[in-house]
């Protein structure tokens, strides 16, 4: 949106109008987030029952519960190509019906090959949320609050990470353990992973509801209809410069037809791995690990399995919390600040697991932390949490919805979500078998990453606070081309 005839930042306000309908249409969007989050942790609480009902190894274990972000990964980049050519609506529609056979398939298996297909299509469906919820709400989002809509994405997320261990822990409560008979004679594991099916139905339901991008439809040449909804988005004095901008965008867009991601560095262009390597980082620091083996972690080192859900709950929840004050703080302080704080805290914390599990015992069979060790570690990686849910979570899917020029948006945005979910895979398959090799060399490598994430943002991630979409585009790919001579 142009800044030739836009009010000021400080006088556009979520309050009105304008606002209440762009966060109606983010929040609405994000579900797609929610339901990324909650099939992503629901195996957190099932993975034992799953491991001991089918008589999996560890690395057959770590690749069921990993083998959905295979899935996440092809989603990510067929919803790039999709979105572009259908619209950013029925892509989340086809998103939907994929949770919601997952959820059904994954409740109901009766082994772990057909688990394993099951969980690959929801990973498809996390694919497509990954990607489509970003672009919509950028699309969608007048640049004052552009950078806290876009976080609304990670918020829900974390909210569908809370959902899922709040729901893993009530259902293993009730039935009295997680391998125990529930309701209609399946055990509660399964009961975790069939009730990700509602919100999969209302988020089919509500992409009925919701207007496509404008941005989408004047590429389309349907610019009576984007002109509607931008007037409810968008203030009248703005309007006409709006779609002036849009138009001659896309018109560029046009001339340029068939652009390809290909440049000189590797194959791609330097903007395009600059998204990459964001989402690689994102990854790499071992994030999901805390999600997805919490439960499994903790009881390691001598919590009970009811415990060990409570915490991952308390986790969660301390994940909501401080993602929320990132979407709070992230159009006032701006993305790079929090960003480098981020990655300080997640160093520091990710250095002191290490440190604790260095002093593992082990009696009968059993990890256990001595003394201290114990509170600490657990106090660490509840840093490590606030760290990443303040800054790198969150972040990162707003840089992606901002960066990339608007020709090859959806494409460049399907290759950089392909590769966090081939990144997050990477260290979720390796965790089982690494963690019983080594937990303090595991999280010293994380440690590392974290802190190498602190240098590449310091030196290649320029301020974009306030900034029109457009401009945004332009400073990334300068930076790259600066980069590339450099």
């Amino acid at each position: 949106m142009s800044s030739s005839a836009s009010i000021p930042t400080q006088a556009f306000s979520m309050r009105s109008p304008f606002g209440r309908r762009a966060v109606a249409l983010s929040i609405a969007a994000a579900v797609g987030g929610f339901l990324f989050g909650f099939d992503s942790s629901v195996i957190n609480g099932a993975v034992d029952s799953i491991e001991s009902q089918f008589d999996l190894t560890a690395v057959i274990t770590g690749f069921v519960v990993a083998v959905a972000l295979l899935g996440c990964a092809l989603g990510a980049v067929l919803a790039g190509v999709l979105s572009d050519r259908w619209g950013r609506l029925r892509v989340m529609m086809l998103g939907s019906v994929l949770f919601f056979v997952s959820a059904i398939g994954s409740g109901l298996a009766f082994s772990a090959i057909d688990l394993t297909v099951w969980r690959f299509i929801g990973g498809l469906g996390i694919g497509i949320a990954s990607v489509v919820a970003p672009a919509y709400i950028a699309e969608v989002a007048p640049r004052q609050i552009r950078g806290t809509l876009g976080s609304l994405q990670q918020l829900a997320i974390t909210l569908g990470i809370f959902g899922a261990l709040l729901s893993n822990a009530l259902l293993a409560g009730v039935a009295g353990g997680a391998s125990s008979p529930l309701w209609l004679g399946l055990e509660a594991w399964r009961w975790m992973l069939l009730v990700e099916a509602v919100p999969a139905i209302v988020y089919g339901v509500l992409a009925f509801t919701m207007p496509e991008s404008p941005r989408f439809l004047i590429s389309q040449g349907k610019y009576d209809e984007a002109r509607a909804i931008f007037a409810r988005l968008v203030p009248e004095a703005d309007l006409n410069q709006t779609m002036k901008d849009l138009e001659q965008a896309i018109a560029a867009d046009k001339k340029s037809k068939g652009v390809s991601l290909r440049g000189p560095r590797f194959g791609l262009q330097g903007i395009v791995w600059v998204g990459i390597i964001l989402s690689v980082f994102q990854q790499f620091v071992g994030i999901n690990v805390i999600f997805y083996y919490s439960t499994t972690l903790w009881r390691a080192v001598g919590f009970t399995e009811q415990n060990s859900l409570l915490i991952s709950v308390i986790t969660s929840v301390t994940n909501v919390l401080v993602t929320i004050v990132a979407i709070v703080l992230v159009d006032r302080v701006g993305r790079k600040p929090i960003l480098l704080t981020g990655s300080v805290m997640m160093t520091v914390a990710l250095g002191a697991m290490a440190l604790s599990f260095a002093f593992a015992e082990t009696v009968d069979g059993e990890v256990s932390l001595p003394g201290a060790w114990g509170p600490i570690a657990l106090v660490a990686a509840n840093l490590f949490v606030i760290g990443f849910g303040a800054s790198w979570g969150p972040l990162v899917w707003v840089l992606l919805g901002e960066i990339f020029p608007s020709r090859i948006r959806g494409k460049a945005l399907g290759v950089a979500a392909g590769a966090q979910w081939i990144a997050n895979f990477l260290i979720t398959v390796s965790f089982p078998a690494m963690s019983s090799w080594s937990l303090p060399l595991t999280y010293a490598m994380y440690a590392v990453f974290a802190g190498l994430s602190f240098f590449y943002v310091l030196l290649k991630i320029p301020e974009t606070k306030g900034m029109e979409l457009e401009q945004t585009e332009t400073l990334f790919v300068s930076k790259a081309k600066v980069g590339r001579g450099a």
